[in-house]
């Protein structure tokens, strides 16, 4: 792994774990009640999350396990995440891809559970990168949804600006329903 994208997931980590201290102030109803708009709950937010990330390293795994043709990461690849993650500062909302929308997300859930599954989804993340040989670094491996091809370390970007944009969702979401019985 580069030294670059160690540092970004160390400091992916240390978000993550923030946002789920502020979360432990709130009991489940709170954290699993949708907003007056109908929008997701803060829970649900969270899950739209974790299945991105399972799902683009599930991804990831699959490409990989058949030996394929990669194409270096160049300079298509870099504007292709920086446009993705330039989207995340917009304040347009967009439809979630499916498997990671909607349909998707449970109508309650635990946070303690939530939490478990997000912190070892990304500590088996961290292990399975740490893995790879150096040379993948330099490939057009992932594929979003989106953006297209790009290379681990703008997959990576993705999953910070995704979380940094739905941290904020979160954030809005109890904003309003706090206090709400």
């Amino acid at each position: 792994m580069t030294p670059s994208l160690d540092r970004r997931l160390a400091r992916m980590d240390q978000r993550l774990q923030s946002l789920l201290g502020d979360l432990s102030a709130y009991d489940n109803e709170t954290l699993n009640r949708q907003p007056a708009d109908g929008g997701w709950s803060a829970l649900q937010v969270m899950h739209h999350l974790i299945l991105a990330e399972e799902g683009s390293v599930k991804y990831v795994k699959k490409k990989l396990s058949f030996n394929p043709e990669l194409k270096p990461a160049g300079l298509a690849s870099g504007w292709r995440s920086f446009l993705l993650n330039f989207y995340f500062g917009l304040p347009f909302k967009f439809k979630a891809p499916p498997g990671v929308g909607d349909g998707a997300l449970p109508a309650r859930s635990d946070l303690k559970e939530t939490s478990e599954r997000w912190l070892a989804g990304r500590k088996a993340m961290r292990e399975y990168l740490e893995g790879l040989p150096p040379d993948l670094f330099r490939k057009s491996v992932y594929r979003h949804p989106f953006a297209g091809r790009m290379s681990l370390e703008g997959m990576v970007k993705f999953f910070d600006g995704h979380f940094e944009r739905h941290r904020k969702q979160i954030e809005r979401v109890l904003g309003e329903v706090a206090g709400k019985g």
